[in-house]
């Protein structure tokens, strides 16, 4: 008898003893090593990663069992699983407390690495849940690294020109600054942001653009907020502030900005389109500093990407203390250009 024939039929008695335990879960990996193209095999290791509590695993055994055959309902309700397992776990994690100690201890905050990090398994709660569910299961991830960034300088100079502009908060992100954005997306913005240039974070599952995806970077909110005073106001103050940074990226922002783009990554994203990877950064200037239906559109966007289908990219997501310092040099290197597009000089 060969031996992936005889791999085959203890997994499939174990299957049927309803064994999926760690022997079980020795013979799947065996079979799935031996015969790469079963996807029952990957179907089982993932069932078995699922009750043994590996959920890293049981998410890499049912991808592999998807791409093999992307119609297995059985391994798409075994994902689902996984990912409202890993949500109530997520959801066990206590909040980090905010501290009120010194510069001293502040810049040693800022220098102590972050917990979490976005790996596939994260970017597969992000595409499996529901909006409501995904903000639920992840926050603690996101806002482990917000509150990491309030440490940082450029968050320091950030809130200092928003209180000498009149406006409160004494922290660049508030907790809880991170919002369903639809199916397969979480964004978080600082505090105060909806109708200032925002400093803007995006999460995506591949279900939205195509390919697992987070930015970085200046996007301004558009779109027309509800039908009173407070939110014309809003909209109108936004919609000047896109028009003083289309007068920037046109003149003394249009070479640095472009060059800034080729260097890290850089790309632009509108409406609900896709980040325009396609287009070379002086296009994409080109195109931030002519548009002319930026309302219709609703949001404007302009800043790093990162795509897990690129292995250095996937490396920092997965590092939270990684995707933190590239953040952080976002955000800083972009800092002279929100602040001259919100001082308006």
């Amino acid at each position: 008898m060969a031996p992936t024939q005889s791999l085959e039929e203890q997994a499939t008695e174990f299957a049927r003893r309803g064994d999926f335990g760690v022997a079980a879960r020795q013979v799947n990996e065996e079979l799935t090593k031996a015969a790469p193209t079963n996807a029952g095999a990957w179907t089982r290791l993932g069932r078995c990663c699922l009750e043994l509590g590996q959920l890293d695993e049981a998410t890499a055994a049912l991808e592999a069992a998807l791409e093999l055959n992307p119609q297995n309902t059985i391994a798409s309700s075994l994902q689902q699983e996984v990912s409202r397992r890993r949500a109530k776990l997520s959801a066990a994690i206590p909040p980090v407390k905010k501290s009120r100690a010194g510069t001293a201890t502040s810049r040693a905050k800022a220098s102590a690495p972050v917990t979490g990090g976005f790996g596939r398994p994260e970017f597969a709660t992000l595409g499996q849940l529901t909006a409501a569910a995904a903000v639920e299961a992840l926050g603690p991830r996101i806002e482990a690294i917000l509150m990491a960034l309030n440490d940082r300088p450029f968050a320091d100079r950030i809130v200092d020109a928003r209180n000498r502009a009149g406006h409160s908060g004494g922290k660049l992100f508030r907790r809880n600054s991170f919002y369903p954005g639809g199916a397969g997306h979480i964004y978080a913005f600082q505090h105060g942001g909806r109708w200032e240039p925002q400093l803007n974070l995006g999460f995506f599952s591949d279900s939205r653009f195509g390919r697992h995806a987070i930015r970085a970077g200046i996007g301004f909110n558009l779109t027309q907020g509800e039908a009173d005073r407070e939110h014309e106001v809003g909209q109108e103050r936004v919609l000047a502030q896109f028009d003083r940074f289309q007068q920037l990226v046109s003149s003394e922002w249009r070479q640095l900005l472009i060059d800034w783009m080729a260097a890290n990554g850089g790309f632009i994203q509108y409406g609900t389109e896709p980040p325009s990877v396609e287009m070379l950064p002086k296009d994409a200037v080109a195109w931030l500093a002519a548009t002319d239906n930026a309302r219709e559109l609703g949001w404007v966007f302009c800043g790093r990407w990162l795509f897990t289908d690129r292995p250095a990219d996937a490396a920092t997501m997965e590092n939270a203390t990684k995707l933190t310092k590239t953040f952080e040099q976002t955000f800083t290197d972009l800092l002279p250009l929100w602040m001259s597009v919100y001082r308006g000089i």
